[in-house]
């Protein structure tokens, strides 16, 4: 098969387009035949081993945890799937090899989730990893319920809009903090934008102006100068997260790190069916332009998903 790999830690031009063995099968797997794969800032930080210190990595690394496609052969354990499904995944292990950057990937089933069919492949591989990090943020660690107001940095790129998105549907009213060019985006989604302007002073005026009182959870997303001004935004008793900079727990807040969930993931496929959720593509290559992808989104600002496309549809 064709796919994208490196065989050393570094930029893009480390990422090779060519031939690797298809992928093996085992008992708890599932054989996908990729039409699409989404780029996450996680994947570039991967490639530059900035997470060598908690995954083992085996070279050459396929890269990549985001994939929607179709089902090619379930292994002899599974019967959630089978031959023809469409279906999404969140498809990272433990260690660092077997990504999605390829035209075929063989997911664990616990990372799969069926394709939501109001989505394309490509809106549907920006779903999962971005979706997730928003849904258990909000659900599991934040806990945002109806009436509160969050505060959602980063509120018009790939996770912030899902957790705008999120909030608002949880009942929530949803403060987004974002660029001037995102700020139409997070009006478009439901939630009231602010922007980042000259720096943390300008936006703490802006948050206090819409909630005096404070916001009951903050959801960050970019870490540094912002995460250490979000606190004096809180109300008594609010709540932090960053999924951005473990520096968060100094602050009294957590950090949050996406994990692979079926019923997660399934419950946002439902979403999207529903029209609740919609992902926004900024652009799509093919595989062999896959580190053309990766210099896109890297350079940021890019309104919406970069997402890698293969095979047919």
């Amino acid at each position: 098969m064709k796919a994208v790999t490196y065989r050393r830690y570094g930029g893009a031009d480390v990422l090779e387009y060519g031939d690797r063995p298809e992928p093996k099968v085992g008992p708890d797997t599932v054989l996908v035949e990729v039409r699409a794969a989404a780029v996450n800032p996680v994947d570039w930080k991967c490639r530059e081993g900035y997470l060598d210190g908690i995954l083992d990595t085996v070279f050459p690394v396929i890269p990549g945890w985001d994939v929607a496609g179709v089902v090619v052969r379930p292994g002899a354990a599974v019967t959630e799937f089978a031959a023809g499904d469409e279906v999404i995944g969140y498809v990272r292990e433990d260690f660092l090899s077997r990504g999605t950057f390829a035209q075929y990937v063989a997911a664990p089933v616990r990372t799969l989730a069926r394709k939501p069919s109001a989505l394309s492949f490509a809106e549907a591989a920006g779903l999962p990893l971005a979706g997730l990090t928003a849904y258990q943020v909000l659900h599991r660690v934040l806990r945002v319920r109806a009436g509160e107001t969050l505060l959602v940095h980063a509120a018009a790129g790939a996770v912030g809009s899902m957790a705008v998105q999120l909030g608002r549907y949880l009942g929530a009213r949803v403060i987004g903090a974002a660029r001037e060019s995102g700020q139409e985006r997070v009006r478009a989604l439901g939630g009231e934008p602010v922007r980042y302007g000259a720096g943390p002073d300008e936006l703490g005026a802006q948050v206090r102006a819409l909630a005096p009182d404070g916001v009951d959870a903050a959801f960050d997303i970019i870490g540094g100068d912002l995460l250490r001004a979000t606190p004096p935004l809180l109300a008594p008793g609010g709540r932090l997260a960053s999924v951005a900079d473990g520096g968060v727990t100094e602050l009294g807040g957590r950090y949050a790190f996406a994990r692979a969930d079926a019923t997660d993931l399934a419950t946002l496929a439902a979403l999207a069916e529903q029209g609740v959720l919609e992902v926004e593509i900024a652009r799509t290559y093919p595989l062999e332009r896959t580190a053309d992808a990766f210099r896109h989104a890297e350079a940021g600002g890019t309104g919406g998903k970069v997402v890698v496309t293969a095979g047919p549809g």
